[in-house]
């Protein structure tokens, strides 16, 4: 399982380019997802949200953003 940083500016950070911050999500594929390359879900997880995304999007595509109670709910839907 491979994983890939993603960072972006944070909310909190000056829009004056001096007082910023950055965090990084840390992406982690699916140990359910196809290892042709093909069908890949990738799965970044913060203390209060859990991001989703399709790997073949990559950084600039979109991402489904969750609360872990949302995501253990899907899990179990799923499996």
């Amino acid at each position: 399982m491979s994983s890939e940083l993603s960072w972006f500016k944070s909310s909190y950070s000056s829009g004056e380019g001096g007082q910023c911050l950055e965090v990084a999500l840390s992406w982690r594929k699916s140990t359910h997802s196809d290892g042709g390359g093909g069908q890949c879900v990738e799965v970044a997880t913060c203390p209060h949200v859990i991001h989703v995304r399709d790997s073949k999007a990559g950084a600039t595509g979109p991402t489904l953003t969750v609360t872990p109670k949302a995501w253990s709910a899907l899990l179990d839907g799923v499996r």
